[in-house]
């Protein structure tokens, strides 16, 4: 289960995730963050509450990253311990921005 809010203000987004981010979820993420990045100079994915993320997840973060290198920036925040540690061993902290 994941639950994602949105939020845009003055070409800037911020989603925030709540739950897993996992085979099952990521579809869901990757439509929503098809139709929040078109015109946006920032986004933020907030992941104080994701509680898990897998391959999937991973994916449509790096398609995520691969179209705002294009139109701006984007940062994780609030990523705890157990989502960092998927992100080291994947060499994902080399590619995403995480504050």
């Amino acid at each position: 289960m994941l639950n994602i809010t949105k939020t845009i203000e003055d070409g800037r987004g911020t989603l925030s995730l709540e739950g897993r981010l996992d085979t099952m979820t990521a579809p869901e993420l990757e439509q929503v963050v098809r139709d929040t990045i078109p015109g946006l100079t920032a986004l933020t994915l907030d992941f104080a509450k994701l509680d898990y993320i897998s391959s999937a997840g991973l994916r449509v973060l790096l398609s995520a990253q691969k179209q705002m290198n294009k139109q701006g920036s984007m940062k994780l925040t609030n990523v705890n311990e157990t989502v960092l540690e998927i992100f080291e061993v994947t060499g994902f902290v080399d590619i995403l921005t995480i504050a």
